[in-house]
């Protein structure tokens, strides 16, 4: 039996010659691997990735949903799911096109917003963008087939574009943000 000088590590020795280590106020597994008490902001959790995907997609579509419902007020443009999932409505061309357009483009404005909130990491913000955007092509994809217009692919790539310059700013605005302290 010996002790490790400077580590609170205390190994003993079996009769069968397999050293056990334990530490002291530390939790182990059945492996016998120290399990950290306190968890890293860097640590691999893909259920927290999945979740953030999720949420960041539903918002990305219920905003576009709401943006369909006031062009409808105000505009008297047409109710349908065509206007999210196809190319047939986008142009920006025509002004009935420019405001599908910018409804596309607020709802990636609002992802940015949404990527400091939920997010929070400014290296993690091209990774979600893109995430959205390709989730959201595949959609398209398997709802109407590959969009042809160019102006669908100029309007969906400007806004991601914008919701991954937007949404690292925003974060590393959040990042950098004063500590508080407890005043006492």
């Amino acid at each position: 039996m010996y002790a490790m000088a400077g580590r609170r590590n205390v190994a003993t020795t079996t009769a069968g010659g397999n050293d056990k280590s334990s530490t002291k106020n530390e939790p182990t597994r059945r492996t016998g691997r120290r399990v950290s008490s306190r968890t890293s902001s860097n640590t691999f959790n893909p259920k927290l990735i999945f979740s953030q995907i999720v949420a960041i997609q539903c918002f990305h579509y219920l905003i576009l949903g709401l943006m369909v419902q006031i062009n409808h007020f105000v505009f008297a443009t047409s109710v349908t799911i065509d206007r999210i999932f196809t190319d047939e409505y986008l142009t920006v061309w025509t002004p009935m096109g420019w405001i599908d357009s910018f409804a596309i483009l607020f709802s990636y404005l609002f992802g940015a917003v949404l990527l400091a909130i939920i997010v929070g990491k400014s290296k993690k913000c091209l990774d979600f963008s893109v995430t959205l955007f390709l989730i959201h092509l595949f959609s398209c994809i398997w709802y109407a087939g590959v969009p042809a217009k160019l102006d669908w692919w100029i309007v969906h790539v400007m806004g991601t574009i914008v919701m991954v310059l937007l949404g690292e700013y925003l974060c590393s605005l959040k990042e950098l943000s004063d500590i508080p302290l407890l005043e006492l």
